[in-house]
């Protein structure tokens, strides 16, 4: 993938501006800057290379050259939008769930912003945003997708088993043809935002659903079976006495016991 046969790839999308980049630390912090500047709605930051990836809580997210796709796409929320933002992350997971469903692959999403393939890691999810007051004046939608298989790091690296689309397939889809397919799909999934279909479909995604997992916030633990989600996206589990309690956003992990 370089910049021509990516903007020749998404010509037919109704795409902002595109910055494509051989190499940069964050795409996140790239769109972040670019949305404070005044960026176009659905503009696309993409880079070949990301020496400085990160994930949720800080965790470092490696994109090698040649490898897989890290972009971050600059939203600028119309009134409708802004009741649901929270909704959000699960609609860039469904995005990436519906391109990998274009290649015949049956993905789920770990709550709130990883799609896995057989139990293992393919692409994640980061939100940020751009603050003017207190008003979201744009939103940040990093995804980051393992691509080839050069794209996965060493197992003693990891903090959950990861997987490459090539490895899924037998063979390494064009990086992108992917793009093409994550965006095309966002498109579509966006004027669902405030719709009851976009939790139903995001809940019917969920992995470890009706399993014992653990949440994780901040230090402290708890335990419950994963039950659903609630309308603004937030997690429903149930404990061991029947009574259901919520995992909100922020500073949270999930953890499937064995």
């Amino acid at each position: 993938m370089n910049e021509s046969s990516l903007r020749k790839r998404l010509a037919k999308l109704e795409l902002g501006k595109l910055c494509y980049v051989e190499s940069l630390g964050s795409t996140n912090d790239e769109a972040l800057a670019w949305a404070a500047r005044g960026a176009d709605d659905f503009s696309l930051v993409v880079a070949d290379e990301q020496t400085q990836g990160r994930g949720r809580l800080n965790r470092i997210w490696m994109t090698p050259k040649n490898s897989a796709i890290a972009m971050s796409l600059i939203l600028r929320p119309a009134p409708p939008m802004r009741e649901h933002l929270s909704r959000m992350v699960g609609l860039a997971a469904l995005s990436v769930a519906d391109a990998c469903a274009e290649f015949g692959l049956e993905s789920q999403i770990k709550w709130p912003n990883d799609i896995l393939l057989d139990g293992k890691k393919l692409a994640g999810i980061l939100i940020e945003t751009v603050w003017r007051g207190e008003e979201a004046d744009s939103l940040v939608v990093g995804v980051g997708v393992n691509v080839m298989r050069t794209s996965v790091p060493p197992a003693e690296l990891l903090t959950f088993p990861a997987v490459s689309l090539e490895e899924a397939l037998g063979i390494a889809p064009k990086r992108e043809d992917v793009v093409f397919l994550i965006l095309s799909a966002f498109l579509r999934r966006r004027e669902q935002l405030g719709e009851d279909r976009l939790i139903q479909d995001w809940a019917e995604k969920l992995a470890f659903r009706g399993r014992s997992v653990q949440i994780r916030e901040g230090g402290a633990a708890r335990y419950g079976v994963l039950d659903g989600l609630e309308s603004d996206g937030s997690l429903r589990l149930r404990d061991e006495q029947g009574a259901f309690f919520i995992a909100r956003f922020g500073d949270v992990s999930l953890r499937p016991l064995a």
